[in-house]
């Protein structure tokens, strides 16, 4: 009876979804022009028609005829074997590329979720899991403002839970966070290291194989692709540019004209980063010590927004599970942290309900506060927990 159950109630969700859409097309349409996912659209739709997916001037103008109204066009920045992602939703109107894009969106996250689930649950109530990952702040973000961020973390999660079985499948899944390789530099310096130290050609098989295939992608639909690419990036000047990143701030505050400071904080990164990798090589475990590398990224990382952050889902629901593990056995002020946490995060919702851009330099300090929760999550569990229950840290589930 149960499936059957489960059936109806998806089918009654399906149709109320798809009954609200019908009734609120008219304000969704114009909400369309103000989502990053135009940008998609305007890129794939250039693409298909063999034109330069880059050039500012063009999709300015594709974009004004979907409802943009700003003066400065969304351009597509992600480099060219990203451009799968796009292709199929230039063949929409911009309208149904953006309800592609959303539902694309969200069975990433729930996918996201249950692998996520499964690798590090344990003995954490699914409900909390659920509540926690579904309120963790750049997810909402991500699907507010219609960006690829919970694309590049489900490519992070099939690679956590894929690596064990499925080596090159792993290594194929790494495609999707590639689309923005910036995010996690010091976690892609750890991997090339790890596959060369312990030989783990699939995994590299399967990257560059998928790789040369998404680039072929581009290519067939443009053969200048790369050429467009950098000559946008020099056109877009990023350097000129306010990029509400930790180190970025960190640099206006204190070196505003001392470009090349915003990139210490990375170099900082990497360096820990191996000597983590060198501290754990004997016992390395993707779905160990993962997270961590991703964590660092993206504090040190010159250039992210907060729906970028999606792609921590994994951190934040591995620490949980190592909070939940030792909660009976933390003192007060520990609890009192935990709350803080949970309040920083709820701060962040109601900005972000507020509609404040995330231009605004308002969010800067998000990737701090996922940086602290997950390291203080090790430290309370690595100082609480029994030798039986340091296992779930030791040797995640398979």
């Amino acid at each position: 009876m149960k499936p059957v159950i489960k059936v109806v109630v998806a089918v009654l969700i399906t149709g109320a979804v798809g009954y609200w859409l019908l009734a609120r097309s008219p304000q969704i349409k114009r909400n369309v022009a103000l989502r990053d996912s135009i940008a998609y659209w305007a890129a794939g739709n250039l693409l298909i028609h063999r034109q330069n997916p880059y050039a500012h001037l063009t999709v300015l103008e594709i974009e004004r005829a979907a409802g943009y109204q700003d003066q400065r066009p969304l351009v597509l920045r992600t480099p060219p074997w990203s451009l799968f992602l796009v292709v199929e939703v230039g063949l929409l109107n911009a309208f149904w590329a953006w309800v592609f894009w959303i539902l694309l969106s969200i069975v990433s996250l729930f996918a996201g979720m249950r692998l996520c689930a499964k690798m590090y649950g344990g003995r954490t109530p699914p409900n909390l899991m659920t509540i926690v990952g579904y309120t963790f702040a750049p997810i909402p973000a991500c699907l507010v403002s219609g960006q690829m961020g919970l694309v590049l973390m489900l490519g992070v999660v099939l690679f956590l839970w894929l690596e064990p079985r499925s080596p090159f499948g792993a290594g194929a899944a790494l495609i999707l966070p590639f689309a923005k390789p910036h995010l996690l530099m010091a976690f892609w310096l750890v991997l090339v290291i790890w596959v060369i130290h312990r030989r783990n050609h699939q995994v590299a098989l399967g990257f560059i194989s998928t790789l040369a295939l998404t680039i072929g992608v581009a290519v067939a639909f443009d053969l200048q692709i790369f050429r467009q690419y950098l000559e946008m990036l020099h056109a877009a000047a990023i350097g000129n540019e306010f990029i509400p990143a930790f180190s970025v701030v960190l640099r206006l505050l204190f070196f505003r004209r001392l470009f090349w400071v915003q990139f210490i904080p990375m170099a900082v990164g990497v360096i820990w980063c191996l000597f983590f990798y060198a501290r754990n090589a004997p016992c390395w475990d993707w779905r160990k010590h993962g997270p961590a590398l991703a964590v660092v990224s993206m504090l040190v990382t010159p250039y992210e927004w907060l729906s970028d952050e999606a792609i921590l889902l994994p951190a934040i629901l591995q620490a949980l599970a190592l909070v939940y593990a030792v909660r009976d056995r933390l003192h007060i002020r520990s609890k009192i942290a935990i709350v803080a946490f949970a309040l920083l995060n709820l701060l962040l919702l109601l900005i972000l309900k507020s509609k404040v851009p995330f231009s605004t330099g308002i969010y800067f300090w998000s990737s701090m506060v996922w940086f602290m929760w997950y390291f203080q999550a090790r430290k309370w569990y690595s100082q609480r927990s029994t030798p039986q229950e340091r296992q779930l840290l030791t040797h995640p589930p398979s």
